[in-house]
């Protein structure tokens, strides 16, 4: 089976000039099949409060009304998106930028009201790896923004990690699929306040053990149980790394 990376990094990576000049680099440099899959919420934060739109979060997780799904639609899949593509091309990089609405690469349903109504927020239903497979096989890089639609003719705002995981899922069917999650750590670490206290290998039991003993804690679980389910659903690994070794030689890895 042939091999496919699909990189995640989130906003504060692909807002910043040099630490996005050095994702490009580093990802142009990866060899074989890549996705990149990527976030952008600071930029679309910014852009409200200069259209007067205000941003209202709950535990993290932004609020998106309809005036907010406007400005993360342009964000998302116009400013930041084509911002990317652009230097993978300038980079010989054939690539091209995909919401989950163009060729319905990924369908969702609006998230049902709970204690919180988070708006126009998308729960991932299906992907279609046939499609990006299709793409792959002509040579052409998808870089994926966190929007997907609803199949009614609404766009809806969609956790970049998770579009990153069920992406992956979906391919596991046709390659051997590692996933690297870029954050602003090394990976995993035993001691939040030692950068180099690196957890190198994670599996089911590991994980388990670490959130009884207390090691890993906070949005770290949801984090890690994502990468498990992934490893379920047949993806080969997960790596959990800093966005300047998108190389999968250090992180922790998530396996079997």
């Amino acid at each position: 089976m042939e091999q496919l990376t699909i990189i995640k990094v989130g906003g504060k990576i692909v807002e910043d000039e040099a630490s996005l000049t050095r994702l490009i680099a580093d990802f142009s440099a990866l060899p074989g099949n890549k996705i990149l899959v990527h976030g952008g919420g600071r930029s679309a934060t910014k852009i409200a409060a200069d259209l007067g739109v205000e941003t209202k979060m709950v535990d993290g997780r932004r609020i998106t009304d309809e005036a907010m799904l406007k400005v993360v639609t342009m964000v998302y899949a116009g400013l930041v998106n084509k911002n990317i593509v652009a230097k993978l091309q300038a980079q010989g990089i054939n690539s091209i930028g995909l919401t989950g609405a163009d060729a319905d690469v990924i369908r969702s349903h609006k998230r049902p009201v709970g204690a919180v109504d988070y708006g126009f927020v998308g729960d991932v239903e299906k992907c279609n790896g046939a499609f990006l497979d299709n793409l792959l096989k002509h040579g052409i890089v998808p870089v994926m923004a966190p929007l997907t639609h609803d199949n009614k003719g609404n766009m809806l705002n969609t956790n970049a990690d998770t579009i990153a995981a069920e992406t992956a899922k979906a391919m596991a069917e046709f390659y051997e699929v590692t996933l690297v999650y870029c954050f602003e750590k090394k990976g995993v670490l035993k001691d939040e306040n030692d950068d180099d206290s690196v957890i190198r290998h994670i599996n089911r039991d590991i994980f388990k053990s670490l959130v009884d003993e207390g090691v890993v804690s906070g949005g770290m679980i949801p984090k890690l149980q994502n990468a498990i389910d992934a490893i379920d659903k047949g993806v080969s690994r997960v790596i959990i790394t800093k966005a300047d070794a998108i190389d999968g030689n250090q992180g922790t890895i998530i396996e079997k």
